[in-house]
């Protein structure tokens, strides 16, 4: 029996789009939980500094998931435009009157990735908990 594969871009397209997909229900639910956006918006920056967060990364967040994925990936296309634009929607929901939420989504990002690399040493505790106080400050990034 003949069997067609997809080509992997578009696998990894449809993947990043049903992860980010997830991400837009979680974050739907953070609303509905905490029935305003601020309080939604800080309960999530508390989850996702925590080590809990940083110590299941395969049901983390997919704008961390597949950041070095998209750093490997040819610069225009379907993948780039897919994560691009999950990436977008998450700064988005992050924003606030000050802000577009990409200094967020940033600091975000960036922290559990070094958090996650850094596992088992107090770096990486430091690493969730400085940037945890940096995002909570009243002047935030």
């Amino acid at each position: 029996m003949a069997h067609r594969c997809r080509p992997k871009e578009a696998l990894v397209a449809e993947a990043a789009q049903a992860a980010f997909g997830d991400l837009d229900l979680l974050l739907a639910e953070f609303d509905t939980a905490h029935g305003d956006h601020d309080t939604a918006r800080g309960t999530l920056v508390d989850f996702y500094l925590s080590a809990e967060h940083r110590d299941q990364p395969g049901t983390g967040c997919p704008t961390a998931g597949f950041a070095g994925d998209m750093a490997r990936q040819p610069t225009a296309g379907e993948v780039r435009e897919t994560y691009a634009a999950g990436v977008a929607e998450f700064a988005a929901w992050l924003s606030t009157d000050a802000d577009d939420g990409l200094p967020k989504v940033a600091t975000l990002v960036g922290a559990i990735l070094l958090a996650r690399a850094t596992a088992g040493t107090e770096l990486s505790e430091k690493i969730l908990e400085s940037t945890h106080k940096a995002l909570t400050a009243p002047h935030g990034p």
